[in-house]
């Protein structure tokens, strides 16, 4: 049965100020990421009643955390859980914060909602990264929707690293990342998309894929982003100037960000098994991978982050 109680867990060295769970007054059906009631995958449309069994089984979860430095620690101080969204403390680093975020309802399926808002205090470190690939299933007609916002105070440092998404046949997805930085904050970002798992011999023939990231420093829009991929996906990542035949992508942002991170990354770039481009404007570090499997592409992004100082979670390795 889906969760739909908002639940809380006290982190280590106690303050945790846990706020309320909203209650969805809905029924609780299982879901599995099938078609609504009276359709099979593929069909036309669904019945009206079919629209109402599809609606009620859909994920509504969101997870709000604040965190804060208190003697050169950092701990959270705030946290909201709703749905089938979980975030956890393992508490590997002895002064920053890792934060994993786990989705309990298995997977993405069309009509689902997932949203997850962090706020960094003055000075405080956090990685974020997640308990596992994400996988956004084939949806029959509505788009599965994700937003992130990201805010940070003076002097805060946030890497956001979680494992890679990994988009089915058929999958229709949107995400949105909202970044905040006050002067004097440090943010590396890094989403990969995997399109199909390779080892399983999948094939991503059509889709829709839209991506959207805004990086604002102090109220000023400094980065903009939008990746659109829809109708033949295939045919699309088989050209040359979009994937040259890869399935797995990723885009990394450094902020701030210059031509001695740009240099960096160029210094190991005959280390990597895929493509790799980079460049620096407007006080930010931009890179882009492409690769031919998800494997090689994870590889890649740990060999850049390793020469940038940013240290890779434990759970892309384990």
């Amino acid at each position: 049965m889906r969760e739909r109680a908002g639940r809380c867990c006290e982190a280590p060295g106690g303050g945790l100020d846990v706020l309320p769970s909203r209650l969805d007054p809905g029924p609780a059906p299982g879901r599995a990421g099938l078609a609504p009631a009276g359709t099979r995958a593929g069909d036309a449309a669904p019945t009206l009643e079919g629209d109402a069994v599809f609606a009620a089984n859909r994920v509504r979860a969101h997870v709000a955390l604040a965190v804060a430095a208190e003697g050169g620690v950092t701990r959270p101080r705030r946290l909201r859980e709703e749905g089938a969204l979980r975030v956890r403390f393992p508490n590997a680093a002895p002064r920053a914060l890792e934060a994993v975020l786990v989705n309990t309802a298995g997977g993405v399926a069309g009509g689902d909602r997932f949203g997850f808002d962090l706020a960094l205090g003055l000075d405080a470190a956090v990685t974020v990264t997640t308990a596992a690939a994400e996988k956004v299933y084939r949806s029959p007609g509505a788009a599965a929707r994700m937003a992130v916002r990201l805010t940070l105070s003076a002097g805060a440092r946030l890497a956001w690293l979680p494992q890679e998404t990994i988009v089915f046949e058929a999958a229709r997805f949107e995400r949105t990342i909202d970044v905040n930085l006050s002067e004097g904050a440090r943010l590396v970002l890094a989403e990969a998309v995997v399109f199909g798992r390779a080892a399983m011999g999948e094939t991503v023939e059509t889709g829709r894929l839209v991506d959207r990231w805004r990086v604002r420093r102090a109220g000023r829009l400094v980065f903009a982003d939008t990746l659109r991929l829809e109708g033949a996906i295939a045919r699309k990542l088989g050209e040359a100037a979009i994937a040259r035949g890869g399935i797995a992508m990723a885009t990394v942002v450094m902020a701030p960000g210059g031509e001695g991170d740009v240099e960096a990354m160029r210094a190991v770039s005959g280390r990597l098994a895929g493509e790799m481009g980079v460049s620096s404007w407007n006080g930010l570090c931009v890179a882009r991978l492409v690769a031919a499997a998800g494997a090689a592409l994870r590889a890649d992004m740990a060999v850049l982050l390793s020469a940038l100082g940013v240290p890779v979670p434990r759970l892309w390795v384990m």
